[in-house]
C-alpha cells in the first residue's frame, strides 16, 4: 500500500471521528435550554467526551502497536454508532451525559491514526507527516459548520443519527481500502509498552501537550460559549468564528512539525510558550473588547497549532518501537488538558461572574512549560535528539 494512501484515509477517518467528538459544543446551548441546565452542568456535558477520549488513548495506542491500525480504527468507528444512536433518543440530562462519555471514544482515534501513519514513514520526515495526519482535528471545525445546520433543519436527534450513518460509511471505506505495514517480528508486551513511562521525555512531552492540545480542545469546545456570553453572538456566528479558530490551529500544525524538523523542537516550543503566555495574559484583560479578543484568539490558535506539531515531532524519538504507547500517553495528557479548563471556567463563571481568572491559570501553566523546556530538556553529551532524552 502506498504510504500517501495510508495518510489520506487515516486523516479523513480521524476527521469524521473528530466531528463526532465535537458534537456537543455547537448544540450545548440548545441542550441547556431543553434540560434547564446550569452553566456548570453544560460545561460538564461539553467536557465529558474529552475525558474518555483522552484516557483511552493510552490503551488504544498500545492496541494499535500490537494489532494494527486497520482493525483497531475500524472497530472503534463501528463502536461509535451505538452511543450516537442512543443520544438521539435521550430524554434526560443523565442519559445524554452517559452517551457523551462513550462518544468520547471518538477522541482515541488521534492515537490510532498517528500510530498507524508513523509506521509508513521514516523518522526524519515524521514531524511534517504527523503534522499532516493531525489535520484530522479539522473535524472540530467541520462540526461547527455542519451541526448547527443539521440541528436547525431536522432537530437535535438527527444530529446524532446522521453522524452515526456517516461514521458507519467511513468505517466500511477505511476497512476496504487500507492495510497495515509489516509488523515487528515480536510485538511489544504490555510491560515493554508501558516502559516509556520511565522516560522523563515522555512526561515532559505530556506536560507540553497538556497545554498545547489541551488549550486547543478547550478553546474549540468553549469558544462558542465565550462568544455568546460575552458578546451576545448567535449560535451560527459563534460557530463560524470557532470554526475559524479550529481551522487556523489545525492548518498550521504541519508547519510546527516542519519547523521542528528544521530548527529543533526546543527552539520552536520556546517561541510558542512565550507567545501563549503573553496572549493568555492579554485575553484576561480583553473580555469586553470584541476586536482585541478576536485577534488574541487567532494568535493563540496559531501558537497552539505550532506547538502541537512541534511536540509530536519528538514523540517517535522517545522509544523505538513504542510509538503507539508514547502517542497514547502524550495524547491522553493533551486530551485531559482539554477536559479540565471548560469545567474550571464554568466554576469560575458561576463563582465570580467573570472568566478572567481562567486565563490567568493558562498564563501560569505556560510559564511552567517554558521553564521546563529551558531546564529539563537541555541537551547532554550523549543519547539526545533535538534536546529530548532517547533510548535504544
Amino acid at each position: 500500500m502506498n504510504p500517501t494512501k495510508a495518510l489520506i484515509y487515516s486523516t479523513v477517518a480521524m476527521t469524521v471521528s473528530f466531528i463526532i467528538w465535537s458534537v456537543f459544543p455547537p448544540i450545548a446551548g440548545q441542550i441547556q435550554e431543553l434540560f434547564q441546565l446550569s452553566t456548570l452542568e453544560k460545561s460538564v456535558l461539553i467536557a465529558t467526551p474529552v475525558l474518555l477520549g483522552s484516557i483511552m488513548r493510552i490503551p488504544m495506542g498500545i492496541l494499535t502497536d500490537r494489532h494494527g491500525g486497520r482493525k483497531v480504527f475500524t472497530l472503534t468507528m463501528l463502536f461509535l454508532i451505538l452511543p450516537m444512536v442512543a443520544a438521539g433518543f435521550a430524554d434526560s440530562y443523565a442519559w445524554m451525559l452517559i452517551c457523551a462519555l462513550f462518544i468520547g471514544m471518538a477522541g482515541t482515534t488521534f492515537a490510532i491514526s498517528l500510530t498507524f501513519v508513523s509506521r509508513w514513514y521514516p523518522p526524519q520526515s515524521q514531524g511534517f507527516i504527523l503534522g499532516i495526519a493531525g489535520l484530522g482535528n479539522l473535524g472540530g471545525a467541520a462540526a461547527n459548520f455542519l451541526i448547527p445546520s443539521i440541528s436547525s433543519a431536522y432537530g437535535i436527534p438527527w444530529v446524532f443519527f446522521s453522524l452515526a450513518i456517516m461514521v458507519a460509511v467511513m468505517a466500511l471505506v477505511f476497512h476496504s481500502f487500507t492495510k497495515d505495514p509489516p509488523k515487528p517480528a515480536e510485538p511489544k508486551t504490555l510491560k515493554q509498552s508501558l516502559s516509556v513511562l520511565k522516560e522523563k521525555a515522555t512526561w515532559h512531552l505530556s506536560i507540553f501537550y497538556f497545554l498545547t492540545f489541551g488549550g486547543f480542545v478547550a478553546f474549540s469546545v468553549y469558544l462558542p460559549t465565550f462568544l455568546k456570553d460575552l458578546f451576545q453572538l448567535n449560535a451560527f456566528d459563534a460557530g463560524l468564528r470557532t470554526a475559524g479558530f479550529v481551522l487556523a490551529a489545525t492548518l498550521i500544525r504541519p508547519a510546527g512539525g516542519y519547523l521542528a524538523d528544521r530548527f529543533g523542537s526546543k527552539r520552536v516550543l520556546s517561541v510558542v510558550f512565550t507567545g501563549i503566555l503573553a496572549a493568555a495574559l492579554g485575553l484576561s484583560f480583553s473580555l469586553e473588547h470584541f476586536v482585541a479578543f478576536t485577534v488574541l484568539c487567532l494568535l493563540i490558535s496559531l501558537l497552539l497549532g505550532l506547538g502541537n506539531g512541534a511536540v509530536f515531532k519528538m514523540v517517535p524519538e522517545v522509544s523505538s518501537g513504542n510509538t503507539g504507547a508514547v502517542t497514547g500517553i502524550v495524547g491522553a495528557a493533551g486530551g485531559v488538558g482539554g477536559f479540565f479548563p471548560p469545567i474550571v471556567l464554568g466554576i469560575v463563571k458561576d463563582a465570580t461572574g467573570e472568566y478572567s481568572l481562567g486565563f490567568i491559570f493558562m498564563v501560569v501553566f505556560a510559564l511552567a512549560c517554558l521553564i521546563i523546556n529551558y531546564s529539563a530538556l537541555r541537551p547532554k553529551q550523549t543519547g539526545l535528539q533535538n534536546g529530548v532524552e532517547t533510548t535504544a
